[in-house]
């Protein structure tokens, strides 16, 4: 009887023991993060003991909301953050190094450089790539074809992306040759514009984020085109104002050429299906393509008691599986060595957003917010001033000083 107690007292010990090992990981995401991660955590909620439950906080609020859960010892235990403001958290000390565990990685050296870059401070690494996020070139293929351009040809110079400007233009009406949206989207202008100075080797800080390196003569070329296509009205006058409202204005079938988003390719393949476009790199002022690295890092509230499970989480979004699954509702892969594996037998322009991964470019600055996202700061007010201001030498200048104030004024 003794040992029959024994062995029924071990079996319940190892059955308690097993129910206490599955984890529920809470995971806060930011809202329209897409279908695409919902997947995989429905996957793995199906076919493993630990769950994940994700909650949607509205883009404009996760950054302070996360940052007051943090204060109140509230946080979740995993964050999916916009990659730009990895650094500032990091640099806060609030999320856990995962330096030793990512390296450690079989295909570390195959991930996102961009993600893993605003990843790292000081040497170590507390964030890596969850969703990718390119931005390409689209043109409208029947505008092309109307305004006598060959549909299939993709432009690789700001001059032939003019001429095929003013070609398509020449058809009239509300019909026009280029967009974007300059209005006071900083954002927008930095996913769009910057690849065409990134290219030519140029930037708008230094490498370190401590210089503001706006007023080059790649810069200065990059607003001429610009210029040239609005006072060409190549352009819509509704750009000037265009807060990112009518960021994908190509799918309204009146505009023949435009940079987007790689998000968008499934966009406009699934809503806008009338709208037959091809897509290539964005080229830069001297014809070297580049490309803005957005989406998200994956990030862990640092003092999490389930940071085993999380990583276990993690890496089954970076499995075969996971990215299939990701890939299959619109994301890129975060993994160049399976990239290939993952997008077989899926829209074939999404290779165009997976070429543009290993040239692309994101800013690394703490003050990424105060300096380019903000709608009053210097990079948004600089854009539309310089393109469709009066004075451009006043523009380059209050924007470079007005940088170079919130770098300086942070370091303090």
């Amino acid at each position: 009887m003794k040992r029959l107690l024994a062995a029924t007292g071990l079996i319940s010990l190892c059955l308690m023991s097993g129910a206490s090992a599955a984890e529920n990981i809470t995971m806060w995401v930011r809202s329209g993060i897409g279908d695409s991660f919902k997947k995989v955590v429905e996957a793995y909620n199906a076919s493993h003991d630990d769950k994940v439950t994700m909650t949607e906080v509205p883009f404009s609020e996760l950054v302070q909301k996360y940052a007051t859960a943090i204060a109140g010892g509230q946080a979740p235990d995993a964050l999916s953050m916009d990659l730009i403001y990895t650094p500032a958290f990091a640099a806060a000390g609030q999320l856990e190094d995962l330096t030793d565990w990512a390296k450690s990685l079989p295909y570390f050296n195959s991930l996102s450089p961009s993600h893993v870059k605003l990843g790292t401070y000081q040497d170590h690494i507390y964030g890596l790539p969850l969703s990718v996020e390119t931005s390409v070139f689209a043109w409208n293929k029947d505008l092309y074809k109307k305004a006598g351009l060959d549909p299939d040809k993709a432009p690789t110079t700001w001059d032939e992306i003019t001429s095929n400007a003013e070609k398509i233009r020449a058809l009239g009406g509300d019909t026009y040759g280029f967009y974007f949206s300059g209005g006071g989207c900083g954002g927008c202008m930095i996913f769009t514009f910057t690849p065409l100075v990134w290219g030519a080797g140029a930037d708008i800080l230094s490498a370190d984020g401590k210089k503001a390196t706006l007023d080059t003569p790649q810069m200065r070329k990059a607003v001429d085109i610009y210029r040239s296509m609005v006072k060409k009205d190549l352009v819509p006058a509704g750009a000037a104002s265009d807060t990112g409202a009518n960021f994908l204005s190509i799918s309204n079938g009146k505009i023949g050429q435009q940079s987007i988003g790689a998000f968008s390719i499934g966009t406009l393949i699934t809503q806008y299906p009338d709208i037959h476009f091809g897509v290539t790199l964005i080229p830069g002022v001297d014809g070297k393509p580049s490309s803005f690295a957005g989406g998200d890092n994956f990030v862990i509230t640092k003092g999490t008691k389930k940071l085993d499970a999380v990583k276990k989480f993690l890496e089954y979004t970076y499995s075969l599986d996971g990215q299939k699954i990701m890939a299959k509702y619109g994301s890129l892969p975060t993994r160049g060595d399976i990239a290939d594996q993952v997008l077989q037998g899926l829209d074939p322009r999404m290779q165009v957003g997976l070429k543009a991964i290993s040239i692309a470019k994101t800013p690394y600055t703490l003050q990424f917010n105060d300096l380019i996202n903000s709608a009053n700061g210097p990079w948004a007010g600089f854009t539309n001033a310089a393109i469709f201001g009066d004075n451009v030498d006043s523009a380059f200048s209050n924007a470079q000083s007005e940088m170079q104030s919130i770098i300086d004024n942070a370091q303090q």
